[in-house]
C-alpha cells in the first residue's frame, strides 16, 4: 500500500471523482453503508473549512486509488472520526474487496489512537476496536412510497391510522398546508436552528448550535451541491408559515437525516411524524433507497423504521502512551453514558431530570 495523507484543500478533483465513484457503487458491491452522506468528500471538505486537523488520507495501489479515510488528530497524534459527536456514519470508504492493517494505516497517518462512535459496518479491521454496537434505524423507500406505507400499516397500524389522521385534520384546520421537499430560503434554516437549539434547551440537552463551528458546518452544507451529494433542507408550511422542518444530507441512495424539529404550538398535529413521512414520499420519487435516521433510542423513530442498520463505538490504537492516556479518560464516560441509555429504569429518570433542569433554565 501507498499512504498519502493530505490536508483537504489538497486534495484533487480525480480523487473526489474516484472517492465518489466507490461510494455510488457501495451496495453493489455489499457495502452499503459507503454511501452515507457523512462518508463523502463534501462533508469531510465542509469541515475542513470550520475545524483544524482535518486530513484525508488516501491509499493507491499499483498506482490507483483504493481507499479514502477521512479523519481529525491533534499534535499529539490523537485521531477521531471527522465530526464525531454530529456524524453519523464513520469509516474508511474503499473499493471492492480492499483489505487494509488498521495499525499501518495510523502509522502512515501519524496516530496513536483513532475514535469512533458511528462506524459502519463491514469495517473488519476497525471493528476489531469497537466497545459496543448500536442499532441505526432506517425506512426503506426503494420499492416506493406506497409499498413502505403498506409496511408502517402492518407493522404499526394505530401510529400509521393516527398520523395520517392528524394530517387530514391539519389539512383542515389550516390554510395552504403545503410541503417543501429542498427548500432553498436561508430564513427557514434559520427558522430550524431556533427550534432545535430551544428544544435542546427544553430537554435539558446541550445545545449543538451553540457551537459557532456546527452553525457554520451546517450552513457550508446547506449551500453544498454536487453530484450527487447535497444539502436537503424540508420544510411543513401551514397558515403560510413553517411549523416543521428538517435538514439532512444526501447521496445517490441515501438520505441521511439530521436536524429534524418543529413548532411546539402545532404539536396536537405530530408536524414532525407528517414532515417525516412526506419526507418518505418525496425522497422515493428521487430515487433515494432509504432514510437513515441514526443511532439513537427514540419513539417515533420506532415507529417509521422498517429495519436497523448497525454502527460501533470504540477505538484503534497502537502501542503508544497517548493511546492509553485518552482511552483511559474517555472509556468510563462511554460506558456510563451508555449503561444509562440501554436501560429504562436508569434513562427514563435521568431524562425526566434533564428536563426539569431544562425548564428551570428556560423560566428564569
Amino acid at each position: 500500500m501507498d499512504i498519502s495523507v493530505y490536508r483537504p484543500g489538497e486534495l484533487s478533483a480525480a480523487d473526489r471523482a474516484a472517492w465518489t465513484a466507490m461510494q455510488s457503487k457501495a451496495h453493489l458491491h455489499g457495502a452499503p453503508g459507503l454511501a452515507n452522506p457523512f462518508l463523502s468528500p463534501e462533508f469531510t471538505l465542509a469541515m475542513g473549512r470550520v475545524r483544524r486537523g482535518v486530513r484525508i488520507a488516501v491509499v493507491r495501489e499499483d498506482g490507483e486509488p483504493a481507499a479514502y479515510f477521512p479523519f481529525q488528530r491533534t499534535t499529539a497524534g490523537v485521531g477521531r472520526a471527522v465530526g464525531l459527536g454530529v456524524s453519523d456514519a464513520q469509516g474508511l470508504v474503499h473499493r471492492p474487496g480492499f483489505v487494509w492493517d488498521a495499525r499501518e494505516l495510523m502509522r502512515a497517518c501519524g496516530l496513536a489512537v483513532w475514535e469512533f462512535d458511528h462506524l459502519v459496518e463491514g469495517q473488519e479491521p476497525f471493528e476489531a476496536g469497537a466497545s459496543g454496537t448500536f442499532p441505526s434505524p432506517v425506512m426503506d423507500v426503494d420499492q416506493g412510497y406506497e409499498t413502505y406505507l403498506g409496511q408502517l400499516r402492518a407493522q404499526s397500524p394505530k401510529f400509521t391510522r393516527t398520523t395520517l389522521a392528524k394530517e387530514r385534520k391539519l389539512g383542515r384546520d389550516a390554510d395552504g398546508v403545503r410541503y417543501v421537499h429542498d427548500e432553498r430560503d436561508p430564513a427557514a434554516l434559520s427558522t430550524l436552528m431556533a427550534w432545535k437549539s430551544a428544544q435542546y434547551r427544553r430537554t435539558g440537552r446541550s445545545d449543538r448550535f451553540a457551537h459557532e463551528w456546527i452553525t457554520r458546518l451546517v450552513h457550508q452544507l446547506f449551500h453544498t451541491r454536487s453530484e450527487p451529494f447535497a444539502g436537503i433542507l424540508s420544510v411543513l408550511y401551514a397558515d403560510g408559515k413553517p411549523i416543521a422542518a428538517h435538514f439532512g444530507l444526501r447521496t445517490e441512495r441515501v438520505l441521511a437525516c439530521w436536524f429534524p424539529a418543529y413548532d411546539p404550538a402545532f404539536s396536537k398535529y405530530s408536524p414532525g411524524l407528517i414532515l417525516h413521512l412526506r419526507m418518505a414520499e418525496a425522497a422515493a420519487a428521487d430515487g433515494i433507497a432509504y432514510l437513515d435516521l441514526g443511532r439513537g433510542q427514540k419513539e417515533y423513530k420506532d415507529s417509521l423504521k422498517t429495519r436497523e442498520l448497525a454502527v460501533s463505538e470504540g477505538w484503534v490504537t497502537r502501542r503508544h502512551p497517548v493511546a492509553v492516556g485518552h482511552r483511559a479518560r474517555r472509556a468510563p464516560v462511554r460506558a456510563l453514558r451508555n449503561v444509562v441509555l440501554s436501560r429504562p429504569e436508569l434513562f427514563e429518570p435521568a431524562d425526566r431530570l434533564l428536563k426539569r433542569m431544562g425548564h428551570f433554565r428556560s423560566s428564569r
